[in-house]
């Protein structure tokens, strides 16, 4: 285990597993972290590997540092569990470390007060490529929201097939 995911789970070890506000899960990929960061920086890179179908096109230029931000046009149908239909986020990035880290929250002027659940990828290279951890974390949201009951809105299903599609993306191109 990665100092990382021991720390992870040590802070969440004596939580019954209906506690956990955090998804996490982590694949090799064969091909460089420039190469993968890359993709996660474009906002049609998300588009691309998105395992839900609700993310459907996306506007704007490159991320490059926390802070920045993009448009993705959305579609809720895709998951056919809630009546939200088609809607814009402003996806914001709120931690970068080039080639290591990005993590978001997405935004709308709508939700408000801000939900504040956060997505992200850890990148760490190894000898056959990188190991890419990508997580869900949602024990940031506002009260609001965690009274609703509908956190999480996505299984830890959805971050392990976006990896697989991440996958396929990038080592296609080596």
């Amino acid at each position: 285990m990665t100092a990382d995911r021991t720390e992870h789970a040590a802070e969440h070890a004596a939580e019954p597993a209906e506690k956990a506000e955090r998804f996490e899960v982590t694949r090799a990929i064969a091909a460089p972290a420039t190469r993968i960061f890359d993709v996660l920086c474009d906002p049609n890179g998300h588009v691309a590997i998105d395992s839900s179908g609700m993310l459907q096109s996306a506007d704007g230029e490159a991320v490059r540092a926390a802070g920045d931000s993009f448009v993705v046009h959305m579609d809720r149908e895709a998951l056919n569990d809630r009546p939200m239909g088609r809607y814009d986020v402003t996806v914001e990035i709120t931690r970068f470390e080039q080639d290591t880290l990005i993590e978001w929250t997405p935004t709308h002027p709508a939700f408000q007060p801000s939900i504040n659940h956060r997505f992200g990828y850890r990148l760490r290279p190894t000898a056959d490529g990188t190991e890419v951890t990508s997580y869900y974390d949602w024990s940031l949201i506002h009260e609001r929201y965690r009274a609703a009951g509908i956190f999480p809105i996505l299984q830890e299903s959805a971050l392990r097939a976006t990896l697989g599609i991440l996958a396929r993306t990038v080592e296609r191109e080596v």
